[in-house]
């Protein structure tokens, strides 16, 4: 579909399941389990009617994004009525851009802003300075520590909106970071769990807790 493009499936479910985890230890909020007891994350696609009962959904490799024409409709739809998403875990200029243009289908008279580190999103629970550059774990070990994914193409983190007209964030992207790795692979390394995935989920909840109150 797109060059680059890696599945939409990298972090599911684990990083759904552990964050779902996390999020009902640290704060109030119930969360859907299986018979089993497990979390129950929800695969839920533009055209499904559950997408108007999520207060919050996230879309992850979004250099592989593409929006039919009916998908961009009912998007625009939800997100005007008071949903919200966010795209976590795209690197690299070609993958901002990908991104970029398939949500001028879904908003097409709105565009993205940066998002200020001192923005209540950040606040929300947890006090989040800046949003970390959280590698996929294999780079990490991989390339002696760097977190970098694509080099000097993904050096810096951007944290990017879509706002409302009343200054909602309505559309969150966390850009040449990976934020749902951290939650993934926080047993997997004790090094790695200490330098990313703390941060990981004090940014992860703060924007869940946004999410569900704006």
């Amino acid at each position: 579909m797109a060059y680059q493009g890696r599945a939409w499936a990298t972090d599911y479910p684990d990083a759904d399941y552990n964050f779902s985890i996390r999020l009902s230890e640290l704060t109030k909020t119930g969360v859907s389990k299986s018979a089993t007891g497990e979390p129950n994350p929800l695969i839920v696609r533009p055209g499904d009617d559950a997408l108007f009962k999520c207060h919050f959904v996230m879309l992850y490799q979004a250099e592989s994004l593409w929006f039919s024409d009916e998908d961009a409709a009912r998007l625009r739809q939800y997100l005007l009525k008071g949903g919200f998403i966010w795209s976590d875990d795209f690197w690299g200029t070609y993958a901002w851009q990908n991104f970029e243009r398939e949500f001028s289908k879904v908003l097409p008279q709105h565009r993205f802003t940066d998002v200020p580190s001192d923005h209540v999103i950040f606040r929300t629970l947890f006090d989040v300075k800046r949003v970390p550059q959280i590698p996929a774990i294999n780079y990490w070990w991989g390339s002696g520590g760097q977190t970098s994914e694509q080099g000097a193409d993904s050096a810096e983190v951007h944290v990017r909106g879509i706002l409302d007209e009343r200054g909602r964030v309505m559309v969150l992207s966390t850009h040449n970071t990976d934020i749902s790795d951290g939650w993934e692979r926080e047993g997997v390394d004790p090094a790695y769990f200490h330098q990313f995935s703390v941060n990981a989920y004090a940014v992860g909840i703060n924007i869940a807790l946004y999410a569900m109150t704006h």
